[in-house]
C-alpha cells in the first residue's frame, strides 16, 4: 500500500490502534516525521499526546546511517556490531552533539516542558516509519526507565526483520505494511518530504485547538 501522506497514514495507523482506545493511552511520537502520524492516532483513540525526543548516533563519515541512539533521558541504544571500529572518545562526541540537537528541540518543539508522565500508563510508540529501528529502541528504553504499564510500538511501515526483533522488546507492535523488498520509508508514501519545526508546532498547536474543542 501506498499512503498518500502522513496523515493519510496516521488515520490508517488509528483504525488499526482502536482496541486500546478504552485503555486511555499516551501517544507519544517521535520529531519530525511522526508528529503528524502521532496526532492522527492519538485523536482517533483520545489518547494524551506528546514528544518523546530521541536522535539517531549517527556515523561519522556517514551521516545517513547509524550505530545507535539515545533518548531525551540520556537512555542509550548501541549496536554494538556497527560501532566496534569507533574509538570511545568519538562515540562520546557523537552522543555529546546528540544531546545538544534533543536539548535544542526540546526547548523549541516542546517549550522545554518535562514530558507527559507515563508511570503505570499504557503508551503507544508511534514514527512515520522505521528503518533501522535504533531510535525506536531508545524510546522503548526511555518507556522502561520511566515505569510505563504497557508498551506499544505502531508505525506505518518497517521491515519484516525489524518488527520481529521489536516483538521481543514491547507488549504489542503494530505495523500496517512490511514490504518485502523494503529500502527507506519514504517508499510508502507518494508525498514524501523533511518535516520542519515549523510544521510540528503547527500539528501541536492544532493539538491544543482540539484539545479545547473536546473539552480535554
Amino acid at each position: 500500500m501506498i499512503f498518500r501522506d502522513r496523515k493519510e497514514a496516521g488515520a490508517y495507523l488509528a483504525a488499526a490502534l482502536q482496541g486500546y482506545k478504552t485503555e486511555h493511552p499516551v501517544v507519544l511520537a517521535i520529531p519530525r516525521g511522526g508528529v503528524e502520524v502521532g496526532f492522527e492516532v492519538a485523536k482517533a483513540l483520545d489518547a494524551d499526546f506528546d514528544l518523546l525526543i530521541a536522535r539517531k548516533l549517527p556515523f561519522p563519515d556517514n551521516p545517513e546511517s547509524g550505530f545507535g541512539a539515545i533518548a531525551e533521558d540520556g537512555s542509550l541504544y548501541i549496536i554494538k556490531e556497527a560501532a566496534w571500529y569507533l574509538s570511545q572518545s568519538i562515540v562520546e562526541q557523537i552522543i555529546a552533539k546528540q544531546q545538544e540537537e534533543i536539548a535544542r528541540r526540546i526547548a523549541t518543539l516542546r517549550g522545554g516542558r518535562d514530558l507527559i508522565p507515563i508511570e503505570g500508563r499504557t503508551v503507544i510508540l508511534v514514527d512515520d516509519g522505521i528503518a533501522m529501528g535504533s531510535t525506536m529502541h531508545a524510546a522503548i528504553a526511555y518507556c522502561r526507565h520511566h515505569r510505563a504499564g504497557k508498551i506499544v510500538v505502531a508505525a506505518p511501515v518497517t521491515s519484516a526483520r525489524v518488527k520481529e526483533q521489536l516483538r521481543k522488546e514491547v507488549d504489542d507492535v503494530v505495523i500496517l505494511e512490511t514490504p518485502p523488498d523494503f529500502r527507506a520509508v519514504a517508499q510508502v508514501y507518494a508525498n514524501w518530504y523533511d518535516v520542519s519545526d515549523e510544521e510540528v508546532l503547527e500539528i501541536m498547536q492544532k493539538w491544543d485547538a482540539w484539545k479545547r474543542t473536546h473539552g480535554r
